[in-house]
Formats: C-alpha cells, structure tokens, sequence
C-alpha cells in the first residue's frame, strides 16, 4: 500500500481497483526491465489478479503491518538469491531490510517510474 499511497489519488474508495492498477503497471514495468518483481499484499486479493510477470503475495498473518513482517520475513531467502530493492517510504520497514542487506528505494520515485510507462 506504500506505492498505492504515494499519490493521493482516491485509491481509498476503491482498494481493490488500486491493486488492480498497480499489478497491470507492475506488470508493465517487469516485462520492459526483464527482473524478478514481487509485489506483497495485506491480504489476499478477492480474485487472482491478471498477471504473469510478477509474483502477487500476501501477508501470512492479520494485523497491522503485516505485508512490512512478511516482506522481511522472506527478505533472508530473497537476499540470498541476489539483489534485492524494497520500494517503500515507511523508515521502520526501510531500516528492516537495510539490516538484512536489501536496498530501499522510496515508493515515490518508484511510483513515478511506474507512471512514465
């Protein structure tokens, strides 16, 4: 929800369309940059959302948080297959997986690349 979040605009009254958007243009950006994406959810989506070029996961557990614990709790795996970029703007899941040796890059500027597709 970091990237969804970064533009303030009316995702709020429609979640699981904001998902939506973000996956296809997720997709997009996988598909130019030929790298692995993975994208971490609250919860599973009501439906399965349409793509095949990223991975769509989603938080093990309820609560608040819970896709910032399920991301670092998969960045130990992630980071040993190879180079890792965590794109979110909250400093507490961005000193995590700093201290598990994955990069940050902040959900802004990504976002903004995702929009220049």
């Amino acid at each position: 929800m970091n990237v969804i979040g970064s533009r303030p605009d009316g995702w709020w009254r429609d979640r699981a369309g904001a998902i939506e958007r973000l996956a296809a243009q997720l997709e997009r950006w996988a598909e130019r940059h030929g790298e692995r994406l993975t994208v971490v959810l609250e919860r599973r989506p009501r439906q399965p959302l349409p793509v095949t070029a990223i991975a769509v996961e989603w938080a093990s557990e309820p609560g608040r948080d819970a896709a910032d614990d399920e991301i670092v709790r998969r960045l130990g795996e992630w980071v040993g297959e190879g180079e890792v970029t965590v794109v979110t703007s909250d400093r507490e899941l961005a000193a995590r997986a700093r201290a598990v040796g994955a990069a940050v890059e902040p959900s802004s500027r990504f976002r903004a690349a995702l929009e220049e597709l």
